[in-house]
């Protein structure tokens, strides 16, 4: 009886713990974020793409590729790859409907409200944003807000600026209707009309290492961004988020995110339920 042969074992990408340790330090070093050891798949995952285009078999190659220093964008890429930028439209719904509020209060002092989304990703949070406040505007006669949008990812600014989704994408979160008036289509690609993109203005920042976007905020949206940070890097960024908030301004986090035993800059607001306000500031009820 003859047997078939067996297929050539498919390349792995499966990276030795040095491999893995180079790759999480370039990350954290970075960014800040960390991997933890029982999430080292990540990298795997995260990485096949990057490996296909380098025609790299293996994780390993692509560290000593990174290390040889030949190809100057290389870490600019894996980290790119490593940050997590899972986002959809009108994320946690309810939230939305909180930032309405404190936008209208903070209207009453007079100033055009600010607000900051830390952690972008590829646009959707902020452009939920333009699309609720354009269509208030419409309705009610009220300002858009200033809203300024950072990432520390080059390739998510870069999407982010275009306003360019794929079908996929766009369903996530939005209803038809908002589709069909926020967005062209382009083949199969939905991309923002311009007067929807032009009321952000999105820029590179380090959240860690860099200094806030100008100015002081009325809102700071930093949802799901700290939560791949160290106690020690977020008890640096917890005050720099702080300074750059007006008295009174909010923070909102990810649903699954406190700043309770992270810090004491900021403490859960009495005003606005899930979201949370400097210490002891004069606006607090």
């Amino acid at each position: 009886m003859t047997h078939a042969a067996l297929p050539a074992a498919l390349p792995t990408s499966v990276a030795s713990p040095t491999a893995v340790s180079v790759l999480t330090a370039l990350l954290e070093a970075r960014t800040g974020q960390q991997i933890a050891a029982y999430r080292s798949w990540r990298l795997d995952t995260a990485l096949k793409p990057l490996l296909r285009d380098q025609k790299l078999d293996t994780l390993d190659q692509l560290v000593t590729q990174l290390l040889k220093g030949s190809d100057r964008l290389i870490g600019d890429r894996i980290v790119d790859a490593l940050v997590n930028q899972e986002t959809s439209f009108f994320r946690d719904a309810h939230i939305f409907e909180t930032i309405v509020e404190a936008i209208a209060a903070a209207e009453s002092t007079g100033q055009r409200p600010r607000i900051w989304c830390a952690g972008c990703s590829t646009g959707q949070e902020p452009l939920s944003l333009a699309m609720l406040f354009a269509e208030r505007q419409e309705t009610t006669g009220a300002a858009m807000p200033e809203i300024i949008a950072t990432d520390v990812s080059d390739a998510a600014i870069v999407r982010a600026r275009t306003g360019r989704f794929s079908q996929f994408e766009i369903q996530r979160g939005l209803p038809v209707r908002r589709m069909v008036r926020w967005f062209d289509t382009t083949g199969s690609d939905w991309v923002a009309k311009p007067e929807l993109a032009k009321a952000i203005a999105f820029r590179r920042m380090n959240l860690v290492s860099d200094q806030p976007p100008p100015g002081r905020f009325d809102i700071v949206l930093c949802r799901n961004v700290l939560l791949y940070l160290s106690s020690e890097t977020k008890l640096h960024v917890f005050p720099k988020i702080a300074a750059a908030m007006r008295p009174g301004g909010l923070l909102v986090m990810g649903a699954g995110e406190t700043v309770i035993g992270q810090t004491r800059v900021f403490e859960p607001s009495k005003r606005f339920r899930g979201c949370y306000e400097t210490q002891g500031h004069p606006g607090r009820s």
